[in-house]
Order: structure tokens, then C-alpha cells, then sequence
């Protein structure tokens, strides 16, 4: 178990998808590559990395016109304005760490970022690029068109084995790979947005906190998207300055669109350590416009979910120290996640904070090297928000399940509620462990890269070809035994059947379900329909909107309880509350 402190960690701002005059389609005439390093000293920018379309031209220009000069000065045969641009390159270079890096095009268009280390010759990142099968002619020109390329998964592969970072450029937008509002194969999305040679997400909207923000897409609540992404901004940039064309789209300049990185020192090597990292309160968006960036109070207006939870004390009186090992438990045998110790979930209420945070700490680690089993590697930390120091626990998914408190307590997660398992949990948790096995023993021998990809699939599509919702819970079946009613329900989330689940036994969401079906069935007529699904109850729980949904199956009714937004898909997003949060 790891507990990180960050002190002297120092947040710099960087800006790593800028174009020079090296590609095709920079807009502006007699621009020096010493303007650019002008324009990113005056907006404050500490790193910038240079990634032309499909070639590292410009990188190499500024490179060659920078030896030339000092070749002069060697020589003493240096003119004196020369040696004043020689100086001022010197200068800027001393005060910003420039980075080589290319904007690949894949194929179908897809636009990925690699990004290397200064020193990486650019004879390599050619080859690189050419490996890929980018043209010469393209390689020359920095053109974004290079017609059959390598495909996307591939160049994630070449350029993280190459040392580099490699991030999906504008992964929100056209040329992205998160396709979102494309009707593009599910599975090819989700190895494009969850393969683990790619570092981060490149996104417009980082600055957007509601639930339709890309980065609230990727935070791992949904089961077919379970890796948790980092998402950056950059600015694109294709000129110095921002200007508005006549159709009033805006073209981004230097610097417009910033990524705050935390860093020990100003270094490649430190930064791609970052991206690898998952820990993702290391960066932040960046602008003078608002208020300082709290990755702490971000999440507490997401709120509870599958992948964080919230206590505001630890004190073993009261249980809620306990209620913490109990999600960590939980987290490990679900998805991995967040626990902050010191803040309620309440996003309007002030930090409680914790005192004497070194002592809380060692507190955590003992805990749950003593009551967890198999042991757990987590990392433990603190953070500041709001002039309050809080305790950050993350957890992994476990790769050795079932995890258990005390030896025969087993925990899990359904959205925001921790809860003992039941039989069919365990035994389920049992098997994904003996799975885990089997895929690690195949990648031990097997040499190829494989994508990450959701442990079970989605289920099928029915009859009228829509695929049930990917959250909440369906009753498929009951069963009298006596004076009880026992009920058979189906996790949405990953398709496990529980069998043997009665009214006193039930967890929330199934006991919500059962008693809405017995004592508010859906009536056909009144139900809200698009073709064969239908919305038949909205309502709020812990201030989250959820969604009873009905499907028509082969004559039958289908219902689904419980719906959140993150589990729908498709068409069933058209009974989606509108977000109005900006």
C-alpha cells in the first residue's frame, strides 16, 4: 500500500496540440517559429509540444534554423541580429520545455496525438510516422489527407512502445475517436476510448461540468466504458492569435485552451509519468475566467456513484470508520474507485476536513491491511479543498476476487449504495476472479496487444433489435414458497441473475422494484412509448433523475427500474431529462 504525499509538486500550464507553419493548413503567412515561442511565454505557458499533421517538418525547422545560428556564432561569423534571434531562442527555450510530437491521421480519419521526449531524434519519430504508413509526400507537406493508413489501435501501440505519450486528439469532435452521436460499432468505440497504450482524452468541453460532459461520459460508471479516462484540453491551435472567420467559427491561437499538469519538476519524463498515472486530480483545465479549478468539489457535484463515495468522518464511533473499509471492499470487487474521507457528499455544506491528517492516514493503512483479505494495494493521500485538508483513497478493481472484511464479509457496489453480496454475487465475483486468471495467464504468453474491454457483454438486442439498458435492475421472475415471495433480478449493469431475493432481504434499488411492481404495475396504455420502449415513471433519488423504462419483447412487457443516466443508450437517451448545466 502507497501513501503519496505531493509536496514540492508545482502545477505548470501546457498547451501539447499546437501546429506550426510545418502543416499544410496553417493559416497564417510569415509566422516564425519564434513567434510561437513568443506567444507561449505571454500566456504563461510552462510546455508545448509541436504536433503537425502526419510530420514532425516543423519541430525539425525550428531545430535546423537554431544549429545554423549557433554554427555562426561558433564560427564568429554570426550577424548581430542573428545573434539576437540565437539569444531570444535561448532564452525562450530555457524558460519553456518544447516537445516534438505529430497529429496522426488513421484510418477513417481518426486524429491521434503522439508526443516525445526533446531529445528523440526526428529521424525516429519519420520512421515512426512512415511505419504507420503515412506517405512521403504527406510526410513533407504536414498533411492531414494520407489516405490508407495504419488503423487507430496500432498507432496507440507504436507510439506508447516508442516512448511516448499518446493522446486522441479532439476525442469530442470531428476526426475524434469517442464518436459520440456517430452510429459507429460499439465495440470499436470502446476498444478506441478504453485501450490501454492510450494516455488521455483530448476533449472541447472540460470546462463543462454537467452530465453531458465527455469527461462525465468517461469517469468509469458505465459498464462497457469501465476505465476511468483523463481527459486534457488543448487549443488546436493552427495560427498565433484567435480570430472569428466570417461563419463566426472561432479559430483557436496559442495557448486558448490550456491543461494545468501537477509535476515535481518541468520534464518530459515526469510529464508522461502523469498521463500513466491514474491519478486524476495531477491535471485540470486552465482559465483566467473563472475560479481556480477543484478537482474536490468536482466530484462532490457529481455525487456518489459506482466509482466514489464521500464520508465527512472516520471515527470508529458511529461505524463510520468502518463504513469506509466497506467501500474500499466494495470498490475492489466492482469497478476500482474514490473514496474522500472528510467531506460530506453534500456539495453545498463546508468541508469538515481532517486534523491531523499523517495520523488519519497510517489509521487507514492499518485498517485495511488488517481487515481486508486477499491483501489490497491502494494508494492513500491528501488533498486541499475549500482551505480544508481531506483524505483521498483510491482503489483499484481487484485482479484477485472475492475481497472480503474480517474473511466472511463480501462487499459490492450497485451505483452509489455499498452492500453486503448475496449468494449469486459471490459466486459470480468468484468465477470473474478464475476468469481474471485465465486472461493474465494468456497475456503472459501472448506478446499482442489487447484493448480493455467490459468484463461481460452488453446484453442482445431483442426482438425489435434495442438492447436493454446498460443500469438499474429487472425482475425476470418469482417464485411462492410458502408465506414468501421470492424474486429473480437481473443486474442491468452486467447481466448477473440473483436468484432467492425477497422484500426483507432486498437492497434499495431491489426493493424499490419489487414494491413498484407489486404495488404500482405498469399499465400499458399509460405508458409514455417510442416505438416499443417507453418511459413510464421519472423520479429522483439522492438528487439524481432515474428512470422506470417498459420495452415491448416478443408480445411481453419488459421492465427496467431504476434507470440511471448512465445507462442509457441509444434511443432510450431521447427520455434523457435535458442537462441545463454549462
Amino acid at each position: 500500500m502507497a501513501a503519496r504525499k505531493k509536496s514540492r509538486m508545482q502545477w505548470y500550464r501546457v498547451d501539447l496540440h499546437l501546429h506550426t507553419p510545418g502543416s499544410a493548413d496553417y493559416q497564417e503567412a510569415d509566422v516564425g517559429y519564434i513567434d510561437i515561442l513568443r506567444k507561449a511565454e505571454f500566456r504563461g505557458l510552462d510546455i508545448i509540444a509541436f504536433t503537425d499533421h502526419n510530420t514532425v517538418a516543423g519541430y525539425a525547422a525550428m531545430r535546423r534554423e537554431i544549429e545554423q545560428l549557433a554554427y555562426l556564432e561558433a564560427l564568429g561569423r554570426i550577424q548581430p541580429d542573428e545573434q539576437r534571434l540565437l539569444d531570444e531562442y535561448r532564452r525562450l527555450l530555457d524558460k519553456i520545455l518544447v516537445l516534438p510530437g505529430f497529429e496522426f491521421t488513421a484510418t477513417f480519419g481518426f486524429h491521434i496525438l503522439g508526443i516525445f521526449a526533446p531529445e528523440t531524434p526526428v529521424r525516429q519519430l519519420e520512421h515512426l510516422l512512415l511505419s504507420l504508413n503515412v506517405p512521403l509526400d504527406a510526410l513533407d507537406e504536414g498533411n492531414s489527407n494520407v489516405g490508407a493508413s495504419a488503423d487507430v489501435l496500432t498507432a496507440y501501440r507504436v507510439i506508447n512502445q516508442a516512448g511516448g505519450i499518446c493522446i486522441a486528439a479532439h476525442a469530442n469532435t470531428s476526426h475524434g475517436v469517442a464518436m459520440r452521436g456517430l452510429d459507429f460499432g460499439g465495440q470499436t468505440r470502446i476498444a478506441y476510448t478504453q485501450d490501454h497504450n492510450l494516455h488521455a482524452l483530448e476533449v472541447t468541453d472540460l470546462m463543462r461540468r454537467g452530465r453531458g460532459s465527455t469527461q462525465r461520459f468517461f469517469n468509469g460508471t458505465k459498464p462497457e466504458y469501465p476505465r476511468k479516462m483523463r481527459c486534457i484540453q488543448g487549443s488546436d491551435a493552427h495560427r498565433i492569435n484567435a480570430i472569428s472567420d466570417k461563419s463566426g467559427k472561432s479559430h483557436l491561437g496559442v495557448g486558448d485552451r490550456v491543461t494545468e499538469v501537477l509535476l515535481p519538476d518541468r520534464t518530459f519524463e515526469h510529464l508522461r509519468d502523469m498521463f500513466r498515472s491514474n491519478d486524476f486530480s495531477r491535471s485540470r483545465p486552465y482559465s483566467t475566467s473563472r475560479e481556480p479549478y477543484d478537482y474536490i468539489q468536482v466530484a462532490r457535484d457529481e455525487g456518489p456513484s459506482l466509482v466514489q463515495s464521500f464520508h465527512e468522518s472516520m471515527t470508529r464511533r458511529g461505524g463510520h470508520l468502518y463504513s469506509i473499509i466497506a467501500d474500499v471492499c466494495a470498490f475492489a470487487n466492482t469497478n476500482g474507485g474514490t473514496i474522500y474521507v472528510g467531506v460530506s457528499d453534500d456539495p453545498k455544506k463546508k468541508p469538515a476536513g481532517i486534523s491531523k491528517v499523517s495520523e488519519a492516514i497510517d489509521t487507514l493503512q492499518a485498517e485495511i491491511n488488517q481487515m481486508i483479505s486477499p491483501t489490497l494495494d491502494v494508494e492513500i493521500d491528501s488533498l486541499e479543498t475549500q482551505g480544508r485538508s481531506i483524505i483521498r483513497i483510491q482503489v483499484p478493481r481487484g485482479d484477485d476476487c472475492p475481497y472480503a472484511i474480517d474473511q466472511n464479509k463480501i462487499y459490492v457496489r450497485d451505483e452509489s449504495e455499498t452492500s453486503l453480496a448475496v449468494r449469486d454475487e459471490i459466486v459470480n465475483l468468484v468465477k470473474s476472479g478464475l476468469t481474471q486468471e485465465a486472461v493474465s495467464a494468456a497475456e503472459s504468453v501472448v506478446a499482442e496487444d489487447v484493448p480493455v474491454l467490459p468484463e461481460a457483454e452488453p446484453e442482445a438486442a431483442t426482438d425489435n433489435g434495442i438492447a436493454p439498458p446498460r443500469a438499474g435492475v429487472e425482475i425476470i421472475g418469482t417464485e411462492q414458497r410458502n408465506d414468501t415471495r421470492y424474486y429473480i433480478m437481473r443486474d442491468l449493469r452486467n447481466g448477473n441473475i440473483v436468484k432467492n431475493v425477497t422484500q426483507a432481504s432486498a437492497r434499495r434499488l431491489w426493493d424499490y422494484a419489487i414494491k413498484q411492481k407489486e404495488s404500482n404495475p405498469v399499465k400499458e396504455s399509460k405508458v409514455q412509448w417510442q416505438g416499443d420502449i417507453g418511459l413510464w415513471r421519472r423520479y429522483q433519488r439522492a438528487g439524481d433523475t432515474r428512470y422506470d423504462l417498459v420495452q415491448r419483447d416478443e408480445g411481453k412487457l419488459r421492465v427496467y427500474y431504476g434507470v440511471t443516466d448512465s445507462g442509457m443508450h441509444g434511443l432510450w437517451q431521447s427520455f434523457i431529462e435535458p442537462d441545463d448545466e454549462e
